[in-house]
């Protein structure tokens, strides 16, 4: 069976539980300003300077009995690594990230209970609908972050906390260029985030957010942060 369809089925048994709090645990470490190269603020740096502390956080999770675990690659897109000046570093820290969740998983698997690695692909910092980057922009900066996640073993790809559906749309289309090119079965799920006046921040209720969600083909849509 392969990763996409064990994922899968396991989903359809039990809750996943996965480190979305990665940035949290990582403020637990003495992170130096050398360990992330003077970018301060920027984690996925650490998944080629310390690999020791972010493999560090994966076991705390797999320790305490969760299915599987997110990659230190939230912030591993155009939008946030641009304001680093660091853009082309996106499939590199993409790949090392989830290297690095697969050989934890890897370690804590056994044949009665496999692990898995959920790729994080985060909202970043602009907004299409605004204008804050080009539409095309988004989505190809995306395949690269999502070709990365599944060369460097992924089971599945999530795209959190969205705050635009035209985001959402660029991260979905753009994941989906990645796995066809892989040639690999790789569950998507997308989750937007609901203000307090029960919206997405551009104004999206729910309901909009599901019809629009959808037809893109995705395997779960889901909510997280905000309320």
């Amino acid at each position: 069976m392969n990763s996409g369809a064990s994922f899968r089925q396991t989903l359809s048994q039990r809750v996943l539980v996965a480190d979305g709090a990665m940035g949290t645990m990582l403020q637990a470490y003495d992170i130096t300003l050398d360990d992330v190269l003077g970018h301060e603020g920027c984690p996925e740096v650490l998944n080629v300077t310390r690999p020791d502390i972010v493999q560090a956080v994966h076991d705390a999770y797999f320790e305490v009995g969760v299915d599987c675990v997110e990659t230190n690659t939230f912030g591993a897109n155009f939008a946030a690594l641009g304001e680093y000046g660091i853009p082309e570093k996106i499939y590199e820290f993409s790949e090392a990230g989830a290297r690095l969740a697969r050989e934890r998983a890897d370690h804590w698997s056994t044949g009665e209970r496999p692990r898995f690695v959920l790729g994080s692909m985060g909202p970043g910092t602009k907004l299409p609908t605004l204008g804050h980057l080009p539409y095309a922009t988004l989505r190809d900066a995306y395949r690269d972050n999502a070709a990365g996640l599944i060369a460097g073993g992924a089971d599945a790809l999530i795209i959190e906390t969205c705050q635009d559906l035209l985001q959402v749309k660029a991260a979905v289309i753009g994941a989906k260029h990645a796995i066809e090119a892989a040639g690999r079965d790789v569950p998507i799920i997308a989750q937007v985030t609901i203000e307090t006046n029960g919206a997405m921040l551009l104004g999206s209720e729910i309901g909009a957010a599901l019809t629009a969600i959808e037809p893109l083909g995705v395997d779960v849509i889901g909510l997280n942060c905000a309320t």
